[in-house]
């Protein structure tokens, strides 16, 4: 029996997210107000004064994961989906705000990582023990970040040094073979600490589970499908003088995971059932910033990077160890952008030049496998007491398809001293995919960029430890390029509506945070012909609570889905995957001095669903983890 969503619950849902939470507002101290986002304007900004619609992941909220993998935390933030081929890593793809999954953009430290080929970013390959704090920048964003950021941006930091030495390490096991162990230290040296550092490691493995569970499946083969990864990062920062520092970081992190499928072409004439099948990841990124105060009014920043990104998969005999068969799909990513921003007053005025080449590596043929991106970004963020705005012009000059012209104009006005109306539009393209073009048998050569316009209005509403939020949007992508068919539709529209609360209690937090997503392709041919784009449910629930107790910090979390579409195992067509709802909990208990002791139960109710139809995904599981810190 399909679990589906009570009609009457999520209509009530606006009320409850305004009437419930604001009863905390004169509970707290206050701190909430102070802290700084980056990514929604490019310029440190109070998220108090932010227009964008964003959320931070703190450092605090991960170690509170666990073993959570880096989409399992996305996932319980407002306007994020994410879909999964199966068991605890594997390939994933995210949908924020509803659009496909290679139109987000991921950036690690400033740096953008992800394929060239297919457009999609390897979360399954980002280790949550090496990030420090992630900012989540919903709507179109391409005027700032440029082309791809249909859906959005996220940006991933990288663990930061800290005052004075720390070192902290972890081991855990659990549910499914799962180990898990990490190590880190960071601090300061010198006279008046002028030298910063952070370095990291961490290693994971399960056993597993079967990542395909429909029989019908070509590729089915119920056996174990587990994984290995190992990561590592390291930050350097200098500072020269008052007005000049630099920092150089690395990461790297490789992943194994296993899957079901035969190689082509098969000389070992391998089965679904005789074939053990490995997809090897890399993420690789070096990044040197050089941040100068030239005057008091003028400040610039220089960041010179480079991405590796690897995807190999490998296929062996699986009673003999006999090579099989391989294919890779490579990336290099070579970037540098210098940012100047301009203080007049309160306002900044900033200058931006970027530049990105992209090369495939692959034994497939790509008739071409290199492309540069120029761009030239101008923005201007004016600040008043009663309202702000922010004015962005930006060109990307696209070797393979031209020069393009984007902008977009948001501003917000203080309705109170608590609640803020914002609103923007703004436009951007994409550029296809290097598999859209070329993939032998699915590429197309005349595709042609997408271009869209999107709008959205909204309230914020924020008291002290409280806040509140409701944005309304929609984005019209002309010339969409379907992901599953690769056929360029006349038209996508990207709809909907997300409400969020957050608050904060004496010892106790929440979080509550609702989505409706109804995004549609409309064919060339007929504008009644209109399709739900696949794996994105129209209504998602996601609520938590975290408690404290003394030396103990308990937690529960709670996703309800609605259902979703996917294309036929079998036949032409579609299924419909159910709607679910999952329940998450454990505790944090600090036992001795430094020492603490984490037990974490994920989907407590042993739910059976998909997220892709055929994949699998994990049952109960459990995980227990002792950590050290000092």
């Amino acid at each position: 029996m399909k679990t589906r969503f009570n009609r009457v619950r999520l209509a009530a849902l606006p009320f409850a997210l305004v009437t419930t939470f604001p009863v905390f507002s004169q509970t707290s101290d206050g701190t909430q107000l102070k802290e700084m986002v980056v990514t929604a304007s490019r310029v440190a900004t109070p998220i108090t004064d932010a227009i964008a619609d964003i959320s931070i992941i703190t450092r605090e909220q991960l170690d509170r994961a666990g073993q959570s993998s880096l989409r399992d935390i996305l996932a319980q933030q407002p306007g994020v989906q994410f879909t999964s081929s199966g068991s605890y890593r594997s390939s994933t793809g995210v949908f924020l705000r509803g659009a496909a999954t290679a139109q987000t953009i991921v950036l690690i430290d400033g740096i953008r990582v992800g394929s060239a080929t297919t457009g999609v970013v390897s979360y399954e390959n980002l280790p949550l023990s090496r990030i420090e704090r992630i900012e989540i920048l919903r709507g179109a964003s391409s005027a700032l970040y440029g082309p791809d950021a249909v859906g959005g941006v996220i940006q991933i930091f990288t663990r930061a040094p800290s005052d004075g030495m720390a070192v902290d390490a972890t081991v855990g096991m659990g549910s499914d073979g799962h180990r898990q162990s990490g190590a880190s230290i960071r601090g300061t040296m010198g006279e008046e600490k002028s030298v910063a550092y952070s370095f990291g490691a961490s290693r994971e493995r399960a056993t597993g589970i079967s990542v395909i569970v429909d029989p019908l499946s070509t590729s089915y083969n119920p056996d174990l499908d587990g994984f290995k990864s190992a990561s590592f990062d390291a930050k350097l920062t200098a500072k020269i003088n008052k007005e000049h520092s630099i920092s150089l970081s690395l990461l790297r992190s490789d992943t194994e995971y296993q899957f079901d499928g035969m190689p082509s072409p098969n000389p070992l004439a391998l089965t679904k059932l005789t074939a053990d099948a490995r997809s090897k990841a890399r993420v690789g990124t070096q990044i040197f910033r050089w941040d100068a105060q030239w005057l008091p009014s003028w400040k610039s920043i220089v960041t010179v990077g480079s991405d590796d990104e690897k995807s190999v998969s490998d296929y062996y005999r699986i009673s003999d160890g006999t090579a099989g068969g391989s294919s890779r799909f490579n990336t290099a990513r070579s970037q540098y952008s210098w940012q100047n921003d301009f203080s007049i007053g309160r306002d900044v005025l900033s200058a931006t030049l970027e530049n990105r080449n992209e090369s495939v590596d692959s034994e497939t043929a790509y008739t071409v496998n290199k492309r540069r991106i120029q761009s030239t970004l101008l923005s201007y963020a004016l600040n008043r007491d009663q309202w702000n705005a922010l004015a962005v012009v930006r060109n990307d000059r696209n070797s393979q398809f031209g020069s393009f012209n984007n902008g977009s104009l948001a501003g917000g006005y203080r309705l109170t001293p608590s609640l803020r109306w914002v609103a923007s539009a703004g436009t951007s393209y994409q550029a296809p995919t290097f598999n859209q073009l070329y993939y032998p048998g699915f590429g197309t050569p005349t595709q042609v960029p997408q271009k869209n316009r999107a709008l959205e209005t909204g309230l914020k509403y924020q008291e002290a430890n409280v806040s509140l939020g409701a944005v309304i949007y929609r984005n019209n992508v002309q010339g969409f390029i379907i992901p599953s068919t690769n056929v360029q539709s006349s038209l996508a529209v990207l709809r909907g509506v997300t409400l969020s609360a957050d608050a904060q209690s004496g010892n106790t937090g929440y979080a509550l945070s609702y989505d409706y997503a109804d995004p549609k392709s409309y064919s060339a041919v007929a504008a009644s012909n209109d399709l739900r784009l696949v794996r994105v449910a129209r209504s998602i629930l996601n609520a938590s609570i975290h408690h404290r107790i003394g030396q103990v910090k308990i937690f529960g979390e709670l996703k309800m889905s609605g259902d979703r579409e996917d294309a036929k195992v079998v036949g032409v067509g579609r299924d419909v995957l159910a709607g679910y709802s999952v329940i998450n909990t454990g505790l944090t208990w600090s036992f001795y001095k430094n020492m603490s002791l984490q037990v974490r139960i994920n989907n407590l109710t042993n739910k059976n669903y998909m997220l892709a139809n055929s994949f699998s995904t994990p049952g109960r599981n459990a995980f227990a983890s002792v950590a050290f810190a000092m």
